[in-house]
C-alpha cells in the first residue's frame, strides 16, 4: 500500500535531506515506504549550507536562495546539533572543535547521507512553480521546471513536506533618506564577506543572530569601526574598543545616519540584518504559512503538519535554538504520519493541542525560557518515533553555557569547547584563536597551516601555525 503513495519533499537543504534520511531509515529496518520526489532549485544539496558569490538572481534567473558568506564559523556548539544517529566522531574520526566553520559543518551533514542512496530521489535545479491540493482526488497537483531544460511538468502527490527554510527572503524596511546613501548597502541575505569592509565605518541595522555574527565578522576582518543599530533593545555584549551599539537609526542624510537618540554618526557601509519572511511562492493562501520568526508558529499542528490539511507538512518553520536533531525528530514523526504509524487527530483535538503550545508559547519571558520550550517540544516528537534518544537536558545546559560564555567574552567564546552528548568526546580546541582565523577551510581547519593564513587580519600578530 505504501508504494501506491507519493511524497514531494521540497528543498534539500538539512530539513529536506532528514526527511529524506528519516524514510531510508525505515526502509533499511525493512518498511515499505512511499514513492519519493525531492525538488531542489540549487544545483547540489545543502540548502543555506551551500555558499555561492552570487547575489540577487543566480546562473538560472532564480532568486538567489542561500544567505550564507565566506568565513561563516558555527555561532553556536556542534554539540547542540548533532545527529543521534551519526556523530562528528564517525564522520571525521577524531575529535574537532566546537564551533566548526561553514565547510566542515557541510562536509558532516552531507556525509551522512552519502552513506545512502537517497540522492537518487532529488531532482536538482529543479523548482517548484505551483502547488494545490485537490479536494476531488485528494491529492495535490504540483508543477515543477527544470532549469537546465525548461521543461514544465505537472504531477500528482498524497503528500507534500515543505522544506525550503525560510532565510531567503529578507525582511527589508524602509529608512528615511536611505536612497541618499553614497556608500554600499544590502539586507544581511546578499552578504557574502567582511573582507571588504576593513577600514570602513560600518552601521548594522539589527540586533539578533545576524547583526551578532556580522558585526562581528567586519571587526574581525579589520573594519575602522562597528555600529549596530538595535529597534527595542541592545544585544548588550562587552564589546571591543571600536564596536558600539546605539537605538534605531532614524534617517540617513548622504552618508550621516542619525538615530532616535540625538547623536549621529558617518558610514562607508550600512548592512540591514533585519530578518527574513516566511514566504512560500508555489502555494496558495490556503496552504502557506504565514507568521512572525517564532519557536511556535500558529497553524501548525505538532509544529510540522498543517492545521488544514495535515496532508501538508512543514518541517524547520520555527525560530531555531534546536536545528539539525530536531528536523530529524520533525521529519521521523512526518514520516511516521505518512506511514500510518501515527494517526493524525480530528480537528477539534489538533485545535485544543494547537492552542495549549500557544498558551504555553506566549508566556515565554527570556531566551532561556525559549530555549528549554523548544528542548520540551522536541522530546514531545522523539517519544513519538524510534529516532535515537539522546539527552535533551544536556543540550539544554550546553545552550545555557553557551549563552553565558557568550556573555563574558564574545569575541572568544568559540574558542570554548564542549563534550558530545551522543559520544561522550571532549571537543578538540582549534589550533588558531577564532579572532585570528581568516581561513574557514577544511583543509585549514583539520590540517593547520595554509599559505592563506598567514595574513593579518589588523586585529592582532599574524595568524599562529597548527
Amino acid at each position: 500500500m505504501q508504494a501506491d503513495l507519493r511524497v514531494a519533499i521540497i528543498g534539500a537543504g538539512p530539513s529536506g535531506m532528514a526527511q529524506l534520511r528519516a524514510f531510508e531509515a525505515a526502509e533499511r529496518a525493512g518498511a515499505e515506504v512511499p514513492e519519493l520526489v525531492c525538488f531542489e532549485k540549487q544545483a547540489d544539496w545543502g540548502g543555506q549550507w551551500n555558499y555561492s558569490w552570487r547575489t540577487g538572481l543566480d546562473a538560472r534567473g532564480e532568486p538567489v536562495h542561500s544567505s550564507m558568506y565566506r568565513n561563516l564559523w558555527s555561532n553556536g556548539p556542534k554539540e547542540a546539533l548533532e545527529f543521534a544517529d551519526y556523530s562528528f566522531d564517525e564522520h571525521f574520526g577524531k575529535p574537532i572543535s566546537s564551533y566548526p566553520p561553514r565547510p566542515v559543518l557541510w562536509d558532516y551533514i552531507t556525509g551522512r547521507l552519502k552513506q545512502t542512496d537517497v540522492r537518487r530521489h532529488i531532482r536538482f535545479e529543479t523548482v517548484v512553480r505551483w502547488a494545490r491540493f485537490d479536494e476531488e482526488r485528494q491529492q495535490f497537483e504540483l508543477t515543477a521546471e527544470d532549469l537546465r531544460t525548461g521543461r514544465t511538468t505537472t504531477e500528482w502527490f498524497d503528500h507534500v513536506v515543505v522544506a525550503s527554510g525560510h532565510f531567503s527572503y529578507p525582511q527589508l524596511p524602509y529608512v528615511k533618506g536611505a536612497e541618499t546613501f553614497p556608500g554600499s548597502i544590502c539586507h544581511a541575505h546578499d552578504f557574502r564577506g567582511a573582507e571588504a569592509l576593513r577600514d570602513r565605518d560600518v552601521l548594522i541595522i539589527g540586533s539578533s543572530y545576524s547583526a551578532e555574527d556580522i558585526g562581528s565578522q567586519a571587526y574581525k576582518m579589520g573594519a575602522r569601526s562597528v555600529t549596530a543599530s538595535y529597534r527595542t533593545n541592545p544585544m548588550g555584549y562587552d564589546w571591543p574598543e571600536g564596536f558600539e551599539e546605539r537605538p534605531l537609526v532614524s534617517r540617513f542624510d548622504g552618508s550621516t545616519a542619525h538615530f532616535s537618540d540625538g547623536t549621529s554618526k558617518e558610514f562607508d557601509a550600512v548592512i540591514f540584518c533585519t530578518g527574513y519572511l516566511h514566504k512560500y511562492p508555489f502555494l496558495p493562501e490556503e496552504l502557506g504559512l504565514s507568521s512572525p520568526n517564532n519557536v511556535y508558529p500558529d497553524g501548525l499542528y505538532r509544529g510540522v503538519l498543517w492545521d488544514q490539511n495535515p496532508r501538508l507538512s512543514y518541517l524547520g518553520a520555527q525560530d531555531q535554538w534546536f536545528t539539525f536533531n530536531m528536523f530529524d525528530v520533525q521529519a521521523w514523526y512526518v514520516r511516521d504520519v505518512i506511514l500510518g504509524r501515527i494517526d493524525v487527530p480530528g480537528v477539534e483535538e489538533r485545535g485544543v493541542s494547537i492552542a495549549s503550545w500557544r498558551e504555553r508559547f506566549a508566556a515565554l519571558e527570556t531566551a532561556s525560557d525559549e530555549i528549554r520550550f523548544q528542548a520540551d517540544y522536541v522530546r514531545d516528537l522523539l517519544d513519538l518515533t524510534d529516532y535515537p534518544e539522546f539527552d535533551i537536558d544536556r543540550v539544554v545546559e550546553i545552550f545555557l553555557a553557551w549563552k553565558a560564555d557568550k556573555k563574558r567574552d564574545i569575541m572568544g567564546y568559540r574558542d570554548r569547547v564542549y563534550r558530545s552528548v551522543m559520544t561522550g568526546t571532549l571537543s578538540a580546541v582549534h589550533h588558531t584563536p577564532w579572532l585570528e582565523e581568516l581561513d574557514d577551510s577544511l583543509e585549514r581547519y583539520l590540517h593547520g597551516a595554509t599559505p592563506e593564513a598567514s595574513r593579518s587580519n589588523g586585529r592582532g600578530p599574524a595568524m599562529r601555525t597548527a
